[in-house]
């Protein structure tokens, strides 16, 4: 029980002073590297005819599927969020693929990992906000409804970073701390069934924290142009067209326009 290590930030390969270089580090850097070695292989064998190669496709897929999500919640063009929600997607996936390798940890299942990954999607929002709406609009709304609400409004933008990281943190650190018990008691079978659901649960967790940092990039750019837009009156037609000719009931009135018509 004692060899079970729960994140691998414990297994340092090279150290000098405050800077260590550990198996979290090189694991995200193995990681990186097959997928920019998958990108190129792609990007190598890439074509327009039938059957496209099956790499290919299955990138397309992905895409697609991305997309998709992006555009339905943003209810925008998903060009500008899909290079930042992709790589945030991609790169947990294959982290979390990667595990069913002999002694490779996913670096997800490293706190830091985590929090590094829920960090970019913290600076990312006022990113994407500022440049939809503007600076103006998006640091007001942090005072609506009213100016007492600012540092609820910034205590929550901090939490939902922390339970972003924590949520991706748990459940990984748990599939790979269950596994390992197991594999001392039950050597065999019963770790093979764990590692195929902790990769289902990696693919899941996954597609989670893409779509949460979609919804939190979302509701940032679009929640001030609604409130805008809820704040115009339209008014109705017979306020805003002004007649030809007012009508009076003014005796007077009245018989000035008629002298002024047989005149």
């Amino acid at each position: 029980m004692n060899d079970v290590q729960i994140t691998s930030d414990a297994i340092v390969y090279w150290g000098s002073g405050p800077f260590k270089l550990n198996a979290t580090i090189v694991n995200t850097w193995i990681t990186m590297i097959v997928l920019v070695l998958i990108a190129w292989l792609v990007r190598r064998g890439i074509s327009s005819r039938l059957p496209i190669p099956k790499l290919q496709h299955l990138l397309e897929v992905v895409v697609e599927f991305l997309t998709n999500q992006i555009r339905d919640i943003s209810q925008k063009s998903a060009a500008q969020f899909l290079p930042f929600i992709g790589t945030l997607f991609l790169l947990i996936a294959m982290a979390n693929l990667l595990g069913i390798v002999p002694g490779f940890r996913p670096p997800t299942a490293s706190l830091s990992t985590t929090v590094a990954l829920a960090t970019c999607v913290f600076f990312a929002v006022p990113y994407f906000g500022i440049r939809n709406i503007g600076f103006r609009q998006y640091v007001g709304q942090y005072f609506q409804p009213t100016l007492l609400m600012l540092p609820f409004n910034i205590i929550g933008e901090l939490s939902r970073t922390v339970a972003l990281a924590v949520r991706l943190y748990g459940n990984m650190m748990s599939g790979s701390l269950i596994a390992g018990v197991l594999l001392l008691f039950v050597p065999l079978f019963v770790p093979i069934v764990m590692h195929v659901l902790g990769l289902i649960t990696g693919m899941i967790q996954a597609y989670i924290f893409a779509i949460l940092a979609m919804v939190y990039i979302a509701s940032a750019s679009a929640a001030r142009k609604q409130s805008s837009k809820s704040e115009e009156v339209d008014l109705p037609n017979e306020l805003t067209e002004q007649p030809d000719r007012p009508e009076t009931n003014d005796p007077h009135s009245i018989y000035e326009q008629g002298a002024t018509a047989n005149g």
